[in-house]
């Protein structure tokens, strides 16, 4: 060997989340001494303050001076060929236990040398994009790209869990290999899970099968009766379709309806559902646990062998059954599945017994109307023979409660090994099975069995009676069935399965099966829906229902609550009125799984792309139109109790606004129509009808100058565009990461405080750069800004003058393009995060109003008047001071402000300037103008001394402050003063002094007429002042803005960009 072989250096800062150690060859031919290992290390084992990195990067000047496993650190049973191919894309991984692992590239692990390169960047890998367990029990990510583009200098990133995300990939990983630790979790595949078992056609097939199909084949026919059957088939069939597509849409987790829903449209709706239709399962449960007792209380009258009386006896045998079936429930889903199994062969033994009888005919059930298949009594029973006020709504309003229960294998889908797949297969083919048996059933009692029977072996065909029924032609006459009475036939007999039967007992068996069946496929599901959405925290009360126990995460707080739920509904043992609003419950689960479809397709978002491919948008909307006309079949009333008590969970959980964001297509549709609507603006030209002051306001952090954004927010709310401009200014490298993290938590912030408004930070060196870049940039389309909004700079006399040229001449950049500008001054000020403790690099998104030290006076003033705008404004004025015409934007901005509740007390007073022989002409000329408006206003005031001279102390206190920012040039040579101007630009010469010696003294007067009219006001809003550009200096326009607006109560002066804001046109 030429070289020394590379070795792995230890030099790590403890904080690098990664780091590359550059090995190079030595020099000398002799081969050198093996290196030491690193202090605080072991053979096989990672150094200690390498363990808090995310990984380690090994780069080699010379990729075939790949040495032994030892000499790059890792553990002494891992070795590998250099000579080999696969040496070329060897990686390494961190398994999060202080080991490192190598593996090649064709393995799932984090690639550190993609393809034989000395790089980080990572291969396309699964585990990077679905949340699985990760091998080696950690969530595998890729680098990011500031770890690719950045220096090596970050810091490991701190992922926590928000409220309402999914659980890592990692956590998941940790709870399987424990689960597994404790001898595995149970799973079930799509027969087992799906298909056999609860899931779905035990669920389908209910009691209504049994002691319900022969009475309403009896009502409606053969033929509308398979129309029923077919109409409530192709109600849940297209459902089935749209739980296909959601299931398929990515990784499904236990929530069953809720968590479909959820996910698809978002809390709100997922929410409300959630809670009603675990609601629905638990009362479910009592539903199917009275039907069981009914018929045990049945057969123990029969046999004379009731406890107490009929009603008591049905609470008795409901509540021990509903504590076996909890028993059953609390043991596991295994051992509910083994019971279920049980009730599976039961049920389908009943079937198949029910269907060789119909081919056992008997001379003894002639008399009770069972005669085999007969084409006559075939043809007879086609049609329809409503009776006692049916139709044939009623008639599937009673059906179609036997069609429900196609989400009991999706209810339950936290417990399948693959519910994507699961899912369809089963939910689908067990539609299929249960509708072919019910219209089989249809069929074959139609066939078999005549409407009316009297039981009487008597009543046979003799020649005096005129007889032309079917019964007749078989050599029965049943006329006397008209009249009434009868106790036998479709239309009499609920038990007419059990005639049928070849061994009636086993028809009773079937009975009892459906009904526990459909009872411990409730009591599953209720709990695994509730726990899923107590989970998510949608209704922070319920959080102790979300605790699992077991291997299998068992909700047993859950199976507590629905026990409690149905055994108080089995007490009451009459379901009658509550039947109809569970099944609407369900209907309503059903119609919001369709429109969830017909939501996400609609969006176009390019995250819906479910793997099931059989289902069409308008086809889901109309599952979900025809679930709503289904429910108001049924019952009318309930159907609004079902969307009145959805409707109040959407507006509570809307209200409450839980911190959750699954990426529902709620919102991809709001962007959807954002985006079109953006777009349609841009086509049509902007009308002064529409104008609205859309305002970019330079706060700096949003909480910096409260008062600034209250005010704006109070006339912008819900009418105009609001932006939080920050200009940040830098004087070394811009830190782009750190500038984006502040964006979001100041958006935050901005959400949380209920303020309208969008933050919009820039890097710049200086405020007036900054702000170009906002005026140009901020805004799509016509969302965009017109209004430029400021704060007054208080301290400009304190500070360096080459601010105030920056802060004026960012003025004159906003005129130049077309912007109205405002500009808000209170006497102590706006900005107050020197009080709130605020660096310039970090923001602390809350408002502090005790401190640790005592507040001086001045700052205890300055945080009682920075929230002055938030609170509600007594009876006062808002003094218009409109000098000037600018559009009107100065006067429409008052008016924004009085429509708000905060303002609505205040009235607005006009004062405007005008010549003393013209007051009365014009007040009278502004009040037209201000009703051709339609704004109402308390005053007009005409101040025809506003061009008298200002007093004379007013105008010596302005030649004081002016003093300091003079230029003097007659005090020195000419070629000095120009240089000086040339240097510091915003210095006042003489001349600029004489020529706008008017307009100064305009100034003075103005804050003097202020004082003597609106030293009480609410707010002022004043016409601002304009200087050339070019012609007047800052420090002269600083000063007569200083002027102007000193010791008043809070000022607004605005200026418009002269174009028309307001209109008397209709």
């Amino acid at each position: 060997m030429s070289g020394q072989k590379p070795s792995l250096r230890t030099g790590s800062s403890p904080q690098s989340r990664f780091q590359v150690d550059v090995v190079t060859e030595a020099s000398s031919a002799a081969p050198g001494p093996a290196p030491a290992p690193a202090p605080g290390s072991t053979d096989g084992s990672r150094p200690p303050e390498e363990s808090k990195g995310r990984f380690r990067v090994v780069g080699f000047m010379d990729p075939g001076a790949l040495g032994s496993a030892m000499d790059i650190g890792l553990p002494p049973d891992v070795s590998h060929e250099p000579d080999t191919a696969k040496s070329d894309s060897v990686s390494l991984h961190s398994t999060g236990t202080g080991q490192t692992h190598i593996s090649d590239s064709h393995s799932n692990t984090y690639y550190m040398r993609t393809f034989g390169h000395n790089t980080i960047d990572a291969v396309p890998n699964i585990d990077f994009y679905r949340q699985t367990a990760a091998p080696f029990g950690e969530k595998l990510t890729r680098p990011s790209l500031s770890e690719l583009h950045d220096e090596l200098d970050k810091e490991p990133s701190e992922e926590g869990l928000a409220n309402g995300e999914e659980p890592s990939a990692a956590e998941e990983a940790a709870a399987l290999a424990a689960k597994e630790a404790k001898g595995g979790t149970v799973k079930f595949g799509w027969v087992k899970g799906v298909l056999v078992s609860i899931r779905c056609m035990l669920n389908i097939w209910g009691v209504m099968l049994f002691i319900r199909m022969s009475w309403i084949v009896g009502q409606a026919g053969i033929g509308l009766t398979i129309a029923i059957i077919l109409m409530a088939t192709l109600v849940t069939t297209i459902t089935g379709l749209s739980t296909s597509a959601i299931a398929t849409n990515g990784f499904v987790r236990g929530g069953g309806a809720y968590y479909l829903i959820s996910r698809s449209l978002g809390p709100e709706f997922g929410g409300s559902i959630g809670l009603i239709f675990a609601f629905a399962n638990a009362v479910a449960v009592a539903m199917y646990v009275v039907g069981f007792a009914e018929t045990v209380v049945e057969l123990l009258n029969d046999v004379d062998a009731l406890m107490t009386d009929e009603l008591n006896d049905i609470r008795i045998v409901g509540t021990l059954t509903v504590i076996l079936l909890l028993g059953i429930s609390v043991a596991g889903m295994e051992w509910e599945a083994k019971a279920q199994i049980v009730l599976l062969v039961i049920l389908l033994g009943a079937i198949a017994n029910y269907f060789i009888g119909t081919f056992m005919p008997s001379e003894s059930k002639e008399p009770k109307g069972f005669f085999g298949y007969h084409t006559a009594i075939l043809l007879e029973n086609f049609g329809p023979d409503f009776r006692d006020d049916e139709t044939f709504f009623s008639v599937f309003a009673i059906f179609f409660p036997a069609a429900t229960g196609i989400l009991a294998g999706a209810n339950i889908s936290g417990d399948l090994t693959d519910p994507q797949s699961a899912i369809p297969k089963g939910t689908l083919l067990a539609i299929l099975i249960t509708g072919l048996t019910y219209v089989a059933v249809a069929f074959s009692t139609g066939s078999c069995i005549v409407r009316d029977a009297t039981g009487d072996h008597n009543d046979t065909v003799s020649d005096t009676v005129n007889c032309t029924d079917a019964a007749c032609t078989l050599g029965y006459d049943f006329s006397i069935c008209k009249e009434g009475g009868c106790q036998y036939g479709l239309m009499n007999d609920f038990q007419v399965m059990s005639l049928v039967s070849g061994f009636g007992p086993l028809i009773t068996a079937g009975i009892f099966s459906a009904t526990l069946s459909s009872a411990l496929a409730s009591l599953v599901s209720a709990p695994k829906v509730f726990q899923a959405l107590c989970k998510d925290n949608i209704y922070p009360g319920l959080g102790m229902f979300a605790k699992g126990y077991g291997k299998n995460n068992e909700p047993l707080r859950g199976y507590v609550l629905t026990f409690c739920i149905g055994l108080a509904f089995i007490l009451i043992a009459e379901l009658n009125i509550i039947a109809p609003i569970i099944s609407n419950f369900f209907l309503a689960s059903y119609a919001l799984i369709n429109f969830s479809v017909f939501h996400a397709s609609m969006a176009n978002s390019p995250g819906w792309r479910p793997s099931f491919k059989y289902y069409n948008m308008w086809v889901s909307l109309a599952g979900a139109i025809l679930c709503c006309v289904v429910m108001f079949v049924i019952n009318w009333w309930a159907a609004l109790v079902t969307l009145l008590i959805v409707l109040a969970l959407y507006i509570y959980v809307g209200y409450k606004k839980p911190d959750v964001n699954w990426g529902s297509s709620t919102q991809a549709l709001i962007y959807n129509q954002a985006l079109t609507h953006c777009l349609n603006l841009t086509g049509v030209e902007d009308h002064v009808k529409n104008f609205r002051p859309q305002c970019l306001v330079l706060a700096g952090y949003p909480n910096s100058r409260p008062a600034l954004l209250h005010l704006v927010h109070s006339f912008t709310k819900n009418v105009s565009l609001m932006v939080c401009g920050h200009v940040r200014t830098v004087t070394r490298r811009p830190n782009f990461k750190e500038l984006f993290q502040d964006h979001a938590r100041c958006q935050r912030w901005l959400n949380k405080k209920r303020i309208k408004a969008f933050y919009a930070p820039v890097l710049a060196d200086n405020l007036r750069h900054g702000t170009q870049l906002l005026l140009q940039a901020v805004g799509l389309g016509r969302l965009k800004p017109n209004t430029l909004v400021m704060g007054f700079k208080n301290n400009w006399s304190d500070g360096d003058m080459r601010n105030v040229e920056i802060y004026i001449n960012t003025i004159h950049d906003a005129f130049d393009l077309q912007f109205g500008v405002v500009i808000l001054r209170l006497q102590d000020g706006l900005d107050i995060s020197h009080i709130q403790g605020q660096a310039h690099s970090q923001v602390y998104l809350y408002l502090v109003t005790e401190t640790k030290s005592p507040l001086s006076l001045t700052d205890q003033r300055l945080l009682e008047s920075s929230q002055q705008f938030k609170k509600k404004q007594g009876k006062g004025t808002i003094d218009v001071w409109w000098l000037f015409d600018d559009g009107g934007l100065t006067l429409l901005i008052p008016y924004l402000l009085t429509n708000r509740s905060k303002w609505g007390d205040c009235r607005i007073r006009v004062f405007i300037g005008g010549k003393i022989n013209r007051i009365d002409h014009d007040r009278r000329a502004m009040a037209t103008l201000l009703s051709r408006f339609r704004i109402d206003f308390s005053d007009i005031n005409v101040l025809g001394d506003i061009n008298t001279k200002p007093k004379k102390h007013n105008k010596l206190s302005f030649k004081e402050l002016i003093e300091p920012y003079r230029l003097k040039e007659d005090d020195m040579e000419q070629e000095a003063a120009e240089r000086l101007k040339a240097q510091e630009p915003w210095r006042i010469t003489d001349n600029e002094l004489e020529l706008y010696k008017a307009k100064t003294n305009r100034q003075i007067r103005l804050n003097e007429l202020l004082k003597e009219h609106s030293s009480t006001a609410k707010l002022i809003v004043m016409s601002m002042p304009l200087a050339r550009k070019g012609t007047v200096s800052s420090a002269l326009y600083m000063c007569w803005l200083e002027t102007l607006s000193k010791d008043l109560p809070p000022l607004l002066l605005v200026r418009g960009n002269h174009q028309s804001v307001l209109t008397f046109y209709s």
